[in-house]
């Protein structure tokens, strides 16, 4: 073993996997058979799906997979360049001006991830003297951002205004000062409080950037995310959102005004010099846009699902934090017996996703819970009553 493995092979989070792995009860990297549906096929054994970022669940949808198929013998498989070169199609600028018309910006330039996008666009626009202040909750596609950046960042309590505002009043006033959060936060399922953050920004002088990854298709008019749910669009200078969630496929999208906009095509690293997203996977996030504005009835079902679950989560004694979406934390608070129900769940069909350290402190480990436009309540009931009794058994339920 040279040097560098000896080294990469002592870090914790690595032993515990290999500790998980002996005791058979590793819950990552499962290889699915099937389609991303509300039930999915692993290792021959058919398991509901509440593990998916699918939420209206387009993945399989028609429409979604001929748009791709159609692009793929028009287009090829791939642009074979940036698209500051020879990788921008046609398709490519249709979907943008169509982003940019429904979150109600100026312009919109997509990424091949969404990952890309913030990390692409949160480390180019401050410069040396100014500042990003940042949730410490946020998304660590924001947080890999503002590490790249010369900025100076300021950290601030999750969706706590007074500390946000303690931060604002730290910066000098002269300078950038750009707000970055996350709109839906993909593990609490709780919604940040863009009107105060949006008041704030006006008391200081400062800019807002909002990533709405997990609340295009949830929240707002139409699926438009949690700006337009707060009517604050027009105050946040920036929204990002990414395909791989709602729009069921890869990549994702900065919107803004014309400057920003034009700024990020010449200077913002990870659009420049990274291959441009693949026709097939454009085409299916436009016919998922279609599908969003058309049918509403899918994010309403979605939400009578949440409050039903919600609900349920709730009058059982489950600890949920404060998720208000179809985000749902079954929090545990133990690494080993988060990893003992995931397999339990399995086993009894159910596929959920574990959080654990040191993704999030070792005291607020999570089951994660999700749900989908395309689940059924019967589906739905029969994951409440099985974690209802694991729960029982590991004594979990606030009665």
């Amino acid at each position: 073993m040279n040097l560098l493995q000896e080294k990469l092979s002592k870090y914790d989070l690595l032993r515990q996997a290999q500790k998980a792995k002996a005791e058979g009860i590793y819950p990552y990297f499962r290889p699915i058979e099937s389609d991303q549906d509300t039930e999915v096929i692993i290792n021959g054994k058919k398991v509901l799906m509440f593990g998916s970022n699918a939420y209206l669940g387009l993945t399989n949808h028609p429409k979604v997979k001929e748009a791709a198929i159609e692009a793929t013998k028009k287009y090829g498989t791939g642009c074979a360049g940036s698209r500051f070169l020879n990788g921008t199609l046609d398709l490519h600028i249709q979907l943008e001006k169509r982003l940019a018309e429904f979150i109600g910006k100026d312009d919109a330039i997509i990424y091949s991830t969404g990952f890309q996008v913030n990390l692409g666009v949160v480390s180019c626009l401050t410069g040396r003297d100014d500042y990003i202040l940042w949730d410490e909750l946020d998304h660590a596609s924001i947080i890999a951002g503002h590490r790249l950046s010369f900025s100076e960042k300021l950290k601030y309590k999750h969706n706590d205004m007074e500390s946000l505002e303690k931060q604002l009043q730290n910066c000098k006033a002269d300078k950038i000062k750009l707000i970055v959060t996350d709109g839906v936060f993909s593990m609490e399922g709780d919604i940040a409080n863009l009107p105060e953050i949006v008041r704030l920004a006006k008391k200081y002088n400062a800019n807002v950037m909002v990533d709405e990854a997990h609340g295009i298709g949830v929240l707002g008019k139409q699926g438009r995310g949690t700006c337009d749910h707060f009517g604050v669009t027009d105050d946040v200078d920036l929204i990002m959102g990414t395909f791989s969630k709602s729009f069921a496929s890869i990549g994702g999208f900065i919107a803004s005004s014309e400057v920003v906009i034009n700024y990020l095509r010449h200077y913002s690293r990870s659009y420049i010099f990274s291959a441009s997203s693949t026709p097939a996977a454009t085409a299916a996030a436009s016919a998922a846009l279609d599908i969003m504005i058309n049918e509403p009835e899918r994010m309403e079902h979605l939400w009578k699902l949440t409050h039903y679950a919600l609900e349920g989560f709730r009058s059982m004694g489950c600890e949920i934090g404060k998720t208000q979406t179809p985000i749902i934390p079954l929090f545990i608070r133990d690494n080993d017996t988060t990893f003992l129900i995931v397999k339990e769940l399995f086993d009894c069909g159910i596929f959920v996703n574990p959080v654990v350290a040191p993704g999030v402190p070792s005291n607020d480990t999570l089951i994660r819970f999700s749900l989908m436009a395309t689940h059924s309540f019967e589906q739905l009931d029969f994951a409440l009553d099985a974690i209802k009794r694991i729960f029982t058994k590991y004594n979990l339920l606030n009665k």
